[in-house]
């Protein structure tokens, strides 16, 4: 029983750029996440160790995303998907798109999105 979990809007304070100003000053991203796993042994247990844990997951990216001071968006969705397969084996596609919202002042936002699946 295939099924998606996910967050939508998950909003991060970060460096972030790579103009000068945009190295110094924390700013805003936003992380929409997709993740598809088997839901039958969560289904039936109603445990949250059966399930994906999204709070985790909104951790982790939080963590990532502040401690590696991203230059690009590019490599913050690579490093943020392969860190989610990683996390969980039971991930088989992650998506991701992620937003940043001060990136362009005549656009609501600049964004890249990527899928990832895992490789057997």
């Amino acid at each position: 029983m295939i099924g998606t979990t996910g967050l939508h809007h998950l909003r991060v304070d970060c460096i972030v750029g790579i103009h000068p100003h945009e190295r110094e000053t924390p700013q805003a991203v936003v992380v929409d996440l997709e993740v598809d796993y088997d839901f039958a042994a969560a289904a039936a247990s109603e445990g949250i160790a059966d399930a994906i844990d999204y709070t985790a997951i909104a951790d982790m990216l939080t963590t990532l995303c502040v401690t590696r001071r991203f230059q690009l968006l590019e490599t913050m969705a690579e490093e943020a998907a392969t860190a989610v397969l990683v996390a969980d084996a039971r991930i088989g596609v992650v998506r991701i798109e992620i937003r940043k919202p001060a990136a362009v002042p005549a656009a609501s936002d600049a964004f890249v999105r990527v899928v990832r699946e895992r490789r057997s």
